[in-house]
Parts: structure tokens; C-alpha cells; sequence
């Protein structure tokens, strides 16, 4: 009987875990000295099978006394209440603002019964409303405590991560259930060092006495205590043991997504095999560090690679068992976890996934003034199918592409970034192994043109404001986005024309060495190539159905 309800408990929790790390997202943070190009930067996926694809946008702006902010949840966009507006807010495009302050985002959840139902602040709001009142990281983690304590913090366990021109932190909160506000660390991460979460929280001991490296709120151990989560010396406190204790599923569906971040862009400087253990959720005890220190300076593009992993190469690889179908689709689709013949199991949750909205590389990049060094690489959809377009936060408006309204998820628009990639990505599902390399040509491609351009529109923005001319270098960064995102969009319309042509039907039309399709002297089409399935997938079907499909002998 023990067994059966430890069991029974057990699926209670995987279920509850699943439901929320499908949804779940993915950051990356990089210090300036661990940067190949000086900036602070922060990677974020917004994943939720609800969530869509913009570019969130809104100008500084002067407000009279007096004036109210209604503050909606930001994943129902219901109304929660309203707070004092203050004088002045900063311009935010996306997760950045006019003075390079960045703000990203995963939960983890935590103990449950710690959301304080009446209060206002979600985690999307503390975002989005710091960004339009903070300039610098230090600031944000003040305003996001006084937004919390203030109005109340309604959502589960969340880690922010923070950066500006010169640090980055990582801050980790939770409610405090019927009491108002909520208890909270923030960690700087060192200089040189990297840092990655994914919907686990990471801050495990943190310093006391260190100001100048560790933050944290008045209560944070005592509150602890109160609860019975912790009975030891204060130096001895773990906020992650205290409020989300790490199990199976936080190991394997989330530890693991930074432990392959770390794996990516650490080098021979992070032991992956070290925590393999942890990281399969194996060893929870063999705690990874919050922070490590690559072997080498870390590039955007370097960072774009680890968003868009599969755990590719790992033991963790899942595009080779059956459920990969035969053309090795390192994909799953919802629930992740499932029973048979009493058994639960659950598929891999690796960073890049088909439910991201958005995703982006935001730079903050100090040597350059705000206006141009605040710079954003954004996508939207699948990141390992979807191209990141260069923006710049300081622009006058987004692209039409990325605006809000344009579209929805559940309203097509064919002048959507979203919708116009999402088909092309739903293609790539079908005949991954097929189409993916397509894409990432296509992806290639036009990231490196982009690297290439940004470059000379940062030192001919940088001259215009050297002249006093900011009005005309912002016009100018503001077109020259636009149309790179057009001229994305137009790519990627004609590339999902192409590919149905090529692949249609389960076929592989034949091409001629300049890419066009190969005919004969009648002008009708070659026959198609098909190619082999693999012997694995081959197997297994003959496993499942041999009796039915095996060729009888006469």
C-alpha cells in the first residue's frame, strides 16, 4: 500500500512539474568580461503554447500628476489592478530599455501555496514596469522589491535575470503566500563568469555580509524558518533547498538545459561528465555551480547555438529513438509525460522547443552611447528554426512584422514574423532531417549579413551623434531594422514556396548544381529521389506490426 500511494504521489508531481516546464523558458547570462564584444548580454525564451510572437513596444512618455497605471496579468492580459503612475517612464522595446537595462525571465515555481492571490505584481509586470522605471541593474532589483512588498506578488517562484551596461545578476523570488509582498536573492554574477537558469531555481548558499555582490530581502531566512523549510545556521541557508527543492524533474526538465548551456559555451573549462549525474537527474547532490568561467570569450552567435540545442551529442539526444519518427525530429508534442503498463516516463525537454512566442540575445553594450548600444537580436517561433533580426532599442517603432496586434495565435495575419515562420518551421517538423539544414542555411546566411551590417550602421550612428544629430541617426537605425526584418520575412515566405516544392509528397525533387530543379528535355520533372529510412525506426516498426506487413512468401 506504500508503494502504491508513493507512486501514486510521484505521478501527482511529474504531471504538475510537466504541465508547468512545457510552457517553461530558457535564459543565458554573459558578463562583459566574459564577452567577446565587452557587452553584458542575456538570452531569453518566452515559451508557452499560448504565447506570440512581438516585439513588445512603448515610447518614454512625461505623466501628469495624479496619473494610474492599470497593471494586467501578462499571460491572461486580465486586469489585476491599479498603481500610481510615476512622472516619468523610459522607453522599452521588447526586454530592454532606452539605457541598456535588460530584464529576462524563467519560473521555477517553488513551494506550493506561496501565491499571494490578492497581490497585483505577476512576474510579467515586474518586468515590463522596472524596464520603464530602472537604469541600471541595482535599481531594478530595488524597484522589483518595492513593486512586490508594495502591491503584492501573485505568481509562483521566479529567477530574473538583470543586467546593465556594467554587471549582470541573477534574482530569484517567491511569495510568501497570505502575507503580502515576497522573500528574495539576488547574486551578482563575476565578471568574466557566465550564468544559465531553466525553471530551477540556482541560487543554492549565497554571502551574507557582501553588498557589492549579494542582495537579498530582510526576511528571506527567517520567513524560512516560519515555515519549517529551514532549521540550521543562517550561514548555512540555501534559498533553492529552502523554497524549490531540486527533485527528479527539476533535475532532468530544467538543471539540465543549464547544465547543456554550460556544456556549449564552457569548453574544456566546465566538466559536463562531472554532472551528468546531476544533470539526468541521477545525482541531485552533486550540485553544479551557479556560475562558471568559459575557456574562451563568448559571441551572440555562440549564444544563439545554445538556444537553439537538442541536446545534440548527449546521452540526453533524443532524435534517434523511435519516437523520433525516421527522419530524427528532436521534437515531442504535448504532454510530456505519459504512463504505460504502470511505468511513467517523460520525453526530453531541451532549450530550443516548438511553443517559443519569442526568443532574443539582448546586448547591453557600454562602450557605445545608449542609443546604439542598446541592441537587441530577436526571434520569433522555434529558435532552432528561426533567424534572430537586429534591433535596436532606442528605434522610433518596431517593424511592422513584430508589432503587437499584428496577428495573434489565434488570428492569422500574413504580414506576421510569426505566422510567416511558423509554416516554414511546420514543414521542417514533418522531414526534419530533410528540411532543418535548409533552414539553417537560409539562418546562416542572413545572421551573418546581419553581423556584418549592424557593424557599419553602429559606426555611422555613432558619427550622427557625434555631430548632434540624434533624431536623423535614430530615423536611420529605426528604416534600417525595418527593412531588415522585410527583407526576413519576404526570405522566408519565398523558402516556404520552395520547400513545398522540393519536398512535397514525401518526395525529394532532384536539383541541378545552381539549385534549380532538375527536368528532362520535355521540361517534366525527374524521378523524385526517396530516400532510406533508417534501420533503427525500420526495426521497430517491424516490432510493432511485423505480422501484419511482412512480405509472405509464396
Amino acid at each position: 500500500m506504500k508503494r502504491i500511494i508513493a507512486l501514486t504521489f510521484c505521478c501527482m508531481i511529474l504531471a504538475a512539474v510537466s504541465a508547468q516546464i512545457s510552457d517553461a523558458c530558457t535564459n543565458v547570462i554573459i558578463t562583459k568580461g566574459a564577452s567577446a564584444g565587452g557587452s553584458c548580454m542575456i538570452s531569453y525564451a518566452a515559451d508557452s503554447h499560448t504565447e506570440y510572437g512581438e516585439l513588445y513596444f512603448h515610447p518614454s512618455q512625461d505623466w501628469p500628476e495624479g496619473s494610474m497605471l492599470n497593471v494586467y496579468d501578462w499571460e491572461t492580459g486580465i486586469l489585476r489592478g491599479r498603481i500610481p503612475q510615476v512622472p516619468h517612464t523610459y522607453q522599452t522595446t521588447g526586454n530592454m530599455n532606452e539605457h541598456q537595462l535588460i530584464i529576462g525571465e524563467t519560473t521555477f515555481g517553488g513551494r506550493e501555496g506561496l501565491e499571494n492571490k490578492d497581490g497585483i505584481m505577476d512576474y510579467g509586470s515586474l518586468i515590463y514596469i522596472t524596464l520603464q522605471r530602472a537604469r541600471t541593474a541595482r535599481e531594478a532589483i530595488r524597484t522589483i522589491d518595492e513593486l512586490m512588498q508594495t502591491y503584492g506578488y501573485p505568481t509562483s517562484g521566479e529567477s530574473f535575470s538583470i543586467a546593465d551596461k556594467d554587471e549582470c545578476w541573477i534574482m530569484e523570488i517567491i511569495g510568501k503566500g497570505e502575507e503580502k509582498g515576497a522573500v528574495w536573492v539576488a547574486v551578482r554574477i563575476p565578471d568574466g563568469y557566465i550564468c544559465a537558469h531553466a525553471n530551477q531555481s540556482r541560487i543554492d548558499k549565497f554571502p551574507l555580509n557582501d553588498p557589492e555582490n549579494c542582495l537579498y530581502s530582510k526576511d528571506v531566512i527567517s520567513f524560512a524558518r516560519k515555515m519549517g523549510y529551514f532549521d540550521g545556521k543562517d550561514e548555512d541557508f540555501s534559498f533553492r533547498d529552502a523554497y524549490c527543492p531540486a527533485d527528479w524533474s527539476g533535475l532532468r526538465a530544467c538543471e539540465a538545459r543549464a547544465w547543456s548551456a554550460f556544456r556549449i559555451l564552457g569548453g574544456n573549462a566546465f566538466d559536463a561528465d562531472r554532472y551528468l549525474d546531476y544533470a539526468m537527474g541521477v545525482n541531485p547532490d552533486n550540485k553544479m555551480p551557479l556560475y562558471i568561467k568559459p575557456e574562451r570569450k563568448i559571441s551572440h552567435e555562440d549564444v544563439a547555438k545554445v538556444m537553439r540545442d537538442h541536446f545534440e551529442d548527449t546521452p540526453m539526444d533524443f532524435r534517434y529513438d523511435v519516437g523520433a519518427g525516421p527522419n530524427h525530429a528532436p521534437y515531442r508534442w504535448r504532454p510530456m509525460d505519459w504512463e504505460v503498463d504502470g511505468k511513467s516516463y517523460m520525453f526530453e525537454r531541451s532549450i530550443a522547443t516548438q511553443q517559443t512566442g519569442f526568443w532574443f540575445i539582448a546586448e547591453s553594450r557600454g562602450n557605445m552611447p545608449d542609443e546604439v548600444g542598446a541592441l537587441i537580436w530577436f526571434g520569433v517561433d522555434d529558435a532552432a528554426t528561426s533567424p534572430l533580426t537586429p534591433i535596436y532599442a532606442n528605434v522610433t517603432g518596431v517593424p511592422e512584422c513584430y508589432r503587437e496586434g499584428n496577428g495573434s495565435v489565434v488570428e492569422y495575419s500574413p504580414t506576421s514574423a510569426f505566422w510567416t515562420i511558423t509554416r516554414v518551421t511546420h514543414f521542417a517538423y514533418l522531414f526534419y532531417d530533410r528540411v532543418a539544414p535548409e533552414i539553417q542555411s537560409a539562418i546562416d546566411k542572413y545572421e551573418k549579413e546581419n553581423v556584418e551590417l549592424v557593424a557599419s550602421m553602429d559606426a555611422k550612428a555613432v558619427k550622427m551623434l557625434r555631430g548632434g544629430n540624434r533624431s536623423q541617426a535614430l530615423e536611420m537605425l529605426t528604416e534600417f531594422c525595418a527593412s531588415r526584418a522585410e527583407e526576413m520575412c519576404s526570405t522566408w515566405r519565398d523558402m516556404g514556396n520552395y520547400l513545398l516544392v522540393k519536398f512535397a509528397d514525401g518526395n525529394v525533387k532532384k536539383q541541378n548544381p545552381d539549385g534549380t530543379f532538375t527536368v528532362n528535355e520535355a521540361g517534366k520533372a525527374v524521378d523524385p529521389q526517396h530516400p532510406q529510412f533508417p534501420e533503427r525506426w525500420l526495426r521497430a516498426v517491424a516490432r510493432d506490426c511485423g505480422d501484419v506487413i511482412e512480405v509472405k512468401s509464396k
